[in-house]
């Protein structure tokens, strides 16, 4: 039985009289925790008051594996079942952290407990909802930490690829740079007149224009390589030296044989080989300089998706375009899209208005839908994302073709905690944290799954509520 003494060390019942706390201390069960013991576990029914006396208590959700949030509660806390709460199952294990002194108290004293002690009515609901806004911010931390989770592995990769061409092509550069420079010298030894060096000039911009043009348009390989191998031959027969080496560059820039031949004789036999070198090394060159630009613009798009993405810089409210919104969430996905071979497909109406809200918010609602649906698809699933507007509302709906949500299961998939993953693959607040979000912004969600068809319908007002 605990003391009155140590009752008196929680604040709610400090000041209450000794005859009410004697009658408290009566109904009490004295506990001692070693470390690493559990005083309650995740599931378990919850029928008592926990008030801590000594020590450290660890409440983690051990089935989220290495994802579980975890709160921190010591001497002077109140854990546990409390009058009026709708707590059934204990939402994680609660372990000591070093040697702990409690006392607990069975559900079944509450009424005579505040008919004897009224003002703990008011003192145990205020700290009641101060336990639910503590566990609802950890809930949001973690979620994002989750979320960041879902996106850091295919925004590394989104990163990498790009950074990675740009340095093999920059390597390469360097490379060419001192080949380009030996045929340059190379032509500088022969006795070419200034009409011949013009010549190859404006022969090689000519190449250098359509070479860049050419960039743009996907090559037909088996074309490509018909027509390598005809210039190969039409080199051989001209005595070209490495004729192999420059085939695939000049068939890129569209190359004629025409104006090789005008080439040829402008230059001679005896030049060509030379000219021909430097012509495919300045184009080389120039490919180098454009995958660089390219890989660099497409990290420059990353990076500014996820500015996008986040809101940085921005206010925490503003106006915003959910298809800005929700094309940054793609960009940041597209990993995982390209992964399982995922066609997306947009049916937007262009003509919706900016709404005022948390874009950085709404964005984790996106991920979360958009995350699920891909998870819940096999490799070459549809997403479908539409847009449009009713009366006061715009409407966004994410839909996929995956395996559906059982029919038994759609009316809990908005609890908190609650999940169809395997253990360790959820959280379980994934949904529960669109639906606060979504509601934060006066709007609603609802589900629709049959297999092969679930929708998801976010309806935000138009104008701030």
């Amino acid at each position: 039985m605990p003391t009155t003494a140590q009752i008196r060390e929680i604040t709610a019942f400090r000041d209450l009289p000794e005859a009410d706390l004697q009658w408290l201390a009566e109904q009490g069960e004295d506990i001692v925790l070693q470390p690493e013991e559990a005083l309650f576990y995740e599931g378990g029914a919850v029928d008592f008051m926990y008030l801590f006396f000594e020590g450290e208590l660890r409440l983690r959700r051990e089935s989220a594996g290495a994802g579980g949030q975890t709160i921190l509660m010591s001497a002077g806390d109140i854990s546990g079942l409390l009058p009026y709460s709708r707590l059934q199952a204990a939402m994680g294990t609660g372990r000591a952290i070093v040697k702990m002194r409690l006392a607990r108290f069975h559900k079944s004293i509450f009424p005579e407990m505040l008919r004897r002690m009224p003002v703990l009515n008011e003192r145990l609901v205020g700290l009641m909802m101060d336990r639910v806004r503590e566990t609802t911010r950890v809930n949001e931390q973690q979620q994002k930490l989750a979320a960041l989770g879902k996106l850091s592995a295919g925004l590394a990769h989104e990163l990498n690829n790009p950074a990675g061409a740009a340095k093999r092509a920059a390597a390469s550069l360097l490379d060419v740079r001192m080949r380009v420079r030996d045929a340059y010298l190379r032509i500088d030894c022969r006795e070419l007149t200034t009409k011949q060096r013009s010549f190859i000039a404006k022969w090689e911009d000519v190449a250098l224009a359509r070479a860049a043009k050419a960039s743009s348009i996907p090559a037909n390989s088996l074309e490509q390589s018909d027509r390598e191998e005809e210039l190969l031959g039409w080199m051989d027969d001209r005595g070209v030296l490495d004729g192999y080496e420059f085939t695939a560059s000049l068939v890129e820039a569209g190359v004629t044989f025409d104006e090789l031949e005008a080439l040829a004789e402008a230059v001679g036999i005896d030049a060509l080989s030379d000219v021909l070198r430097r012509i495919h090394l300045v184009l080389l060159a120039a490919r180098l300089v454009a995958e660089i630009d390219q890989s660099v613009s497409r990290i420059a798009e990353i990076v500014k998706a996820v500015k996008e993405y986040t809101y940085m810089d921005q206010a925490p409210e503003q106006e915003i375009d959910v298809h800005d919104g929700i094309e940054s969430t793609l960009t940041i996905l597209a990993f995982k899209i390209r992964k399982k071979s995922i066609k997306v497909v947009r049916e937007f109406d262009l003509g919706l208005p900016k709404i005022c809200a948390h874009g950085a918010e709404l964005n984790q609602v996106w991920t979360n839908l958009i995350a699920n649906a891909i998870e819940a698809m096999a490799e070459g699933g549809e997403l479908r994302l539409r847009t449009w507007a009713e009366h006061a509302w715009i409407l966004v709906e994410v839909r996929d073709n995956g395996s559906g949500i059982p029919k038994e299961l759609q009316p809990r998939i908005f609890e908190p905690f609650f999940t169809t993953k395997g253990v360790g693959e959820g959280t379980g607040l994934g949904l529960d944290t669109v639906q606060r979000i979504v509601r934060r912004h006066r709007g609603e969600v609802a589900v629709q799954s049959v297999p092969g068809d679930t929708r998801f319908v976010v309806q935000l007002p138009k104008q701030k509520q």
